[in-house]
């Protein structure tokens, strides 16, 4: 991004205080400064005088007012040349000639440092036709983290990163990233590993320090297309190309709090529904009726665990959304009673693009209802997607979104579990979206292109929830921006059927999961191209360990059903989702401890680790959990791997073979099994078998597989218990409808005690008499 011809903000006129901390006035404009928290505080400048008060549906929350933690006291402070807004962990420094703002703790340690350029200019902030700009100091040695879904290694330092949600297998909508770039250029390739824009965009990053190891945040609320740039020694750019400066700023030290300050603001995942937990069959394919119910038998036959079922784009008619094609499926309300008969649920896609075909009931409604997108000349806005010309809802407006989850409540109407967002970037072809405009066109497509999927979600929502207002909800969009985990899981796209892509499914993973969604997983086995035995067991293997566990292959490849290898790799991959479902309890309640505190379900090791260097640029293993370590295999033929072992004492889960931590270790990897191991001192909760869906299954005892300590400490596990299904109810001082069991593990001068209490109402259809506690011990 070039700002030689920027207009930098230079001098701070008059500075007084605010209710929550300090306006200036500067430029022509007004700068505000709050304390939002003790730890966070808010950076906003004006354009044209006035503020934005809802720059992007991100924010769920009144950042102003009282926080969880009760009001936040501050201070204003004057000197010469000097306002400063004091809390008790954080102080900001408004300097006014040059201006300049800079924030640090109370200890002096730095969280944000304006930097001068080589003329001794700050770049506070500058301005260009709405574009607007920001430079900050940062130590060649620090680490960057989240953005989302990004590809490439975890740690995004020495990389710039354009956000804007893409569809990314289109050569139109990609061919501006990839001009120019040398051929060579993996950023060349937009089935790269390392393409970028992706589907989604977050813009929310941690700098870790590397001479200290502690981080701090920056979420930044706008909706515009974005530039991150950290490839510069020195200093990292950030540059909007529309929008107000709205910035939220953490000042940590821990990765951890930052992220759950994060969420606070941008809000958690809902709690999802049990079977969305479970192993996922889809495939884009021309399925009829009979063939679904036949794919069902057989997961069923092979006593293989699957809890759902999903149809692609062609179950529609002609690609119609909201309608079924009639020869294929002559009886979808059957067909679904059937598969749910069998223990499943069934999820259907459905995209936002609605043909433009008069006579169609979906485009004649939304027509005469006035929900569609227009352009600057009042026509409704085309564009071209699997229908052919295609119009879009306009999600800006609440009258689109209501409109739209009343189609989706007469859609599951028909027996569906569930609703799949695609093509929501939005995507539209070989025709440029900018002409797309919203709310009534009186926004230009700019300033909600990556929200679109986040109202989309919004509105899908609002339809399920009337539709079934006691079942959780669950959505899948390929497309999201900040705050899309409030309402939906993501998935990575439309990957490729390579090492490459399974190795990145991790970092991109983590990168979701450090930027408050939990609930991801990319398509095993690859969704473009063909697959082979080896890659789609690795994957399976690995997949079955993330939070979102889906089989997923594009039309006209080969097939890759788990039986579709042979007797070995199928009965390898049973045994993968079978150790899935058994770690069901364990997998639960880290769904329940992240929609409570946003803590990621995958995530980096440098999450927990933060101090240690030797996880700074780790990105090829992750932990599940709190308590389960996972090294995947992500090479052809590979039969041994290097493991790095945090802080602790880890079990091999295979072999029980007891490590400490600290070390890297060379282990083998046949291809029965993948490195996995679980944290000494954890209690995991596990079924003691799998059964063929969660669909109804109330086992009476669950196993707590207690890995004794070698050192003396205390270890403490949760186990959270529910329906899996209704919501709770949402009323003061009502405690929901489940039992949370709380394990400690303690040792001391070499006893091991376990000990358990479980609290809570209970909740209908709880049928666990007992625990089995199962101990593992140094061999």
């Amino acid at each position: 991004m070039r700002t030689d011809h920027f207009i930098r903000f230079e001098r701070v006129d008059s500075v007084e205080e605010a209710e929550r901390g300090l306006l200036a006035r500067l430029h022509g404009e007004l700068l505000r400064i709050d304390a939002v928290r003790p730890d966070v505080v808010r950076l906003q400048l004006s354009r044209g005088g006035s503020f934005d008060p809802k720059p992007t549906y991100a924010v769920c929350v009144d950042p102003l007012a009282a926080g969880p933690d009760g009001p936040v006291a501050w201070r204003a402070e004057s000197g010469e040349g000097v306002w400063r807004l004091v809390t008790d962990e954080l102080v900001v420094t408004l300097w006014l000639d040059p201006f300049r703002v800079d924030v640090h703790r109370t200890d002096g340690s730095v969280v944000i440092e304006s930097t001068p350029d080589p003329d001794g200019r700050y770049w506070t902030y500058a301005t260009l036709n709405d574009a607007w700009t920001t430079r900050r100091r940062i130590g060649r040695d620090d680490a960057v983290y989240g953005l989302g879904e990004k590809g490439g290694p975890h740690n995004r330092r020495g990389r710039d990163f354009t956000m804007w949600n893409t569809d990314v297998l289109n050569e139109h909508a990609t061919a501006e990233f990839r001009a120019g770039l040398d051929p060579t250029d993996p950023r060349a390739d937009m089935t790269s590993a390392e393409f970028d824009p992706y589907y989604v965009t977050i813009p929310f990053f941690y700098q870790r320090d590397a001479g200290t190891g502690s981080a701090v945040g920056s979420f930044v609320d706008n909706g515009y297309r974005g530039e991150y740039e950290f490839s510069r020694e020195d200093e990292y750019r950030v540059t909007f190309h529309g929008g107000q400066w709205t910035e939220y700023v953490f000042a940590g030290p821990s990765m951890a709090g930052i992220l759950e300050r994060y969420t606070w603001l941008t809000g958690r995942a809902s709690l999802p529904p049990l079977w969305a937990l479970g192993y996922h069959h889809c495939r884009w394919h021309a399925y009829k009726q009979q063939d679904i119910e036949v794919i069902a038998r057989r997961y069923r036959d092979d006593e293989f665990p699957c809890d759902a079922i999903w149809l692609d784009i062609d179950y529609m008619d002609g690609y119609r959304v909201f309608t079924w094609d009639s020869e294929r499926y002559p009886d979808p309300a059957g067909m679904l009673k059937g598969l749910a008969n069998q223990g499943y649920r069934a999820i259907s896609i459905v995209d936002p693009g609605v043909k433009h075909d008069p006579g169609y009931a979906v485009y004649d409604d939304g027509i005469e209802q006035d929900v569609f997108c227009r352009t600057e000349g009042g026509d409704t806005y085309v564009g071209q997607v699997w229908p052919g010309n295609t119009v879009f809802p306009d999600f800006a407006t609440p009258e689109a979104r209501s409109w739209w989850g009343a189609l989706n409540a007469k859609h599951v109407e028909s027996g569906l579990a569930g609703i799949w967002n695609d093509m929501n970037e939005p995507a539209t072809g070989e025709i440029a979206p900018q002409a797309m405009l919203f709310d009534k066109g009186r926004a230009k497509h700019e300033r909600y292109h990556n929200q679109y999927a986040l109202l989309m979600a919004m509105g899908t929502i609002e339809g399920l929830k009337a539709a079934r207002p006691q079942d959780r909800t669950f959505i899948l969009s390929r497309a999201g921006f900040a705050g899309i985990q409030r309402y939906a899981a993501n998935w990575m796209g439309d990957n490729q059927a390579r090492w490459d892509h399974l190795w990145v499914s991790m970092p991109m993973a983590c990168g979701f999961g450090l930027s408050g969604q939990p609930f991801v997983g990319a398509d095993i086995g690859g969704f473009q191209g063909d697959t082979n035995p080896e890659l789609f067991l690795r994957w399976m293997q690995m997949g079955v360990l993330t939070p979102f566990c889906r089989n997923h292959s594009e039309t006209n490849n080969v097939d890759q059903y788990p039986w579709s290898f042979g007797p070995e790799i199928h009965d390898l991959a049973r045994e993968a989702v079978r150790l899935r479902y058994r770690l069901m309890p364990y997998i639960y309640s880290a769904f329940v401890r992240a929609s409570e505190t946003g803590e990621p379900v995958q995530r980096p090791l440098v999450l927990d680790y933060q101090g240690d260097p030797q996880v700074v640029d780790l990105d090829d293993q992750y932990l599940f959990g709190r308590d389960l370590l996972v090294a995947p295999v992500t090479e052809q033929g590979q039969t041994s791997r290097t493991v790095y072992l945090p802080e602790g004492d880890w079990y091999d889960w295979h072999t029980g073979e007891l490590h400490p931590g600290g070390q890297r270790i060379t282990v083998e990897t046949p291809l029965e099994r993948l490195p996995l191991y679980a944290r000494a001192g954890a209690a995991i909760p596990m079924w003691t078998e799998a059964p063929a869906s969660t669909d109804g299954y109330r086992p009476e005892t669950v196993e707590l597989h207690v890995f004794d300590p070698v050192v003396d400490g205390r270890w403490e596990s949760v186990l959270v218990e529910d329906d899996g299904l209704t919501v709770s109810r949402d009323e003061p001082d009502v405690e929901p409808e489940r039992l949370t069991t709380t394990v400690v593990v303690t040792r001391s001068g070499g006893e091991v005690t376990v000990e358990h209490d479980t609290s809570g109402p209970g909740y209908a259809g709880h049928a666990r008499t007992r625990f089995d506690v199962v101990r593992h011990t140094p061999a």
